[in-house]
């Protein structure tokens, strides 16, 4: 398939793939996952409980001021980035398709006395179809578009629900650090592994752990993921009617993959080791508006 000719196209002509098993192998593992990030240490929900905020500095001061704005988190999980936007004045709505996550966000706001925070379980293309309203602010962040066949119908998602004027924010892995082989490679090795333009067969995984507790045990698990080029995703946004504000492209990484190392002890970001000859885009972060008509 050239990059040219994306999904869209591919429905048109009848040949477009059938997700459904994918979708279903995918919420198994994140039903798992929810399970194991529940009780484990990574995510510290009895500390996220007594309060603080789970979100990057840079995040807040790119978003701005959420105070009394509406909100929608898109892929959620179980809601700690969302509620954390909700503790610095916003008005929450989250998605996931992972029904046991669903559960455990709506638990989470009771208990942390956000009652009117609101969690849909969907998947994300057909969202539009149970939730009403559009919002001042779209927000989906780090390690959410590779779980997605089609980024047009993404961007689409995005742009149905944004206010005129609205905002709307990703950090994101960068899909040239996608290419490389992550896992069993030593610190600098950059073994050119994947494709990078948008694909419509998935690739499968099989998964041991999670990228939070990896000794975790989930059982007999597959994920299933696709890959989007940076070009993809910024002319998807744009064909969905959205102005590009910034595009910024960072040298380091928000989790830990075996060709990187950690910037410092408990940092939680992850950089090329000193001496890599070369330069390589590990994160993207992108901001975009709605124009007013």
């Amino acid at each position: 398939m050239s990059s040219q000719e994306g999904p869209e196209n591919l429905a048109a002509s009848g040949t477009a793939p059938d997700h459904t098993a994918s979708y279903a192998a995918n919420q198994a593992l994140w039903d798992a996952w929810t399970a194991v990030h529940a009780a484990g240490d990574h995510y510290d929900l009895e500390g996220f409980r007594a309060g603080g905020i789970r979100l990057r500095q840079e995040e807040i001061d790119a978003v701005g001021d959420v105070t009394g704005r509406s909100l929608l988190h898109l892929q959620c999980h179980f809601g700690i980035d969302t509620l954390s936007w909700a503790r610095l004045g916003a008005r929450v709505t989250g998605a996931d398709f992972s029904p046991a996550a669903i559960r455990l966000a709506r638990e989470l706001a009771v208990d942390m006395g956000f009652p009117d925070a609101r969690f849909v379980e969907a998947n994300l293309y057909d969202l539009p179809a149970v939730l009403e309203g559009a919002f001042d602010i779209v927000y989906t962040s780090r390690g959410v578009l590779g779980w997605l066949p089609d980024i047009r119908g993404w961007a689409r998602v995005v742009a149905h629900f944004l206010a005129p004027g609205g905002t709307f924010f990703i950090t994101e892995i960068h899909p040239v650090a996608n290419a490389f082989e992550n896992d069993g490679v030593k610190p600098g090795e950059l073994r050119l592994a994947y494709p990078y333009w948008e694909h419509p067969e998935p690739l499968v995984f099989d998964v041991v752990g999670s990228y939070a507790e990896p000794d975790a045990d989930v059982g007999e698990q597959h994920e299933h993921g696709w890959d989007h080029g940076l070009g993809e995703i910024v002319t998807a946004l744009i064909e969905a009617g959205l102005r590009i504000e910034t595009l910024e492209e960072h040298p380091y990484l928000d989790w830990s993959v075996d060709f990187l190392v950690e910037q410092s002890p408990g940092a939680d970001r992850y950089l090329l080791p000193a001496g890599t000859t070369g330069e390589l885009p590990l994160m993207f972060s992108l901001l975009a508006t709605k124009p007013v008509p």
